[in-house]
């Protein structure tokens, strides 16, 4: 069947990555129109998976991104050139043995932009 308007749907991925992968997913979503994707990125973050988002500034189309932020769904949100040090960063602190919370065990955090990579290589250096 359709869903937002249509099929297949990103929507229809994400919310079956969410249910067979939980935490151990990450979920990019980028540019392009309407609202597919959103929901299922939510039910993405909910399950405990990381979630990205593409920023307005590099998207050619801005539509499934804004409507993921709205939703709350994107746990970040970058730019395109800094979406696959994103995931590296994401799975690198997984390595770490950091462990992921499910949206509903957090303290409302919002989307976290992480800047430029001259800000990025600033912090890891002040952490020692």
């Amino acid at each position: 069947p359709m869903v937002c308007y249509q099929r297949p749907s990103v929507d229809v991925l994400f919310s079956s990555v969410a249910r067979a992968a939980g935490p151990n997913a990450i979920g990019v979503i980028m540019t392009g129109m309407g609202t597919d994707g959103a929901r299922g990125l939510l039910e993405m973050r909910r399950a405990g998976a990381r979630t990205i988002a593409q920023d307005e500034a590099t998207s050619v189309i801005f539509g499934m991104p804004r409507e993921a932020i709205k939703l709350g769904a994107a746990e970040v949100v970058v730019p395109l050139e800094e979406i696959p040090k994103t995931i590296m960063r994401m799975l690198e602190e997984e390595d770490e043995g950091r462990i992921h919370k499910p949206l509903s065990q957090r303290d409302g955090e919002g989307p976290r932009d992480h800047g430029s990579a001259e800000s990025d290589a600033r912090q890891a250096l002040s952490q020692g």
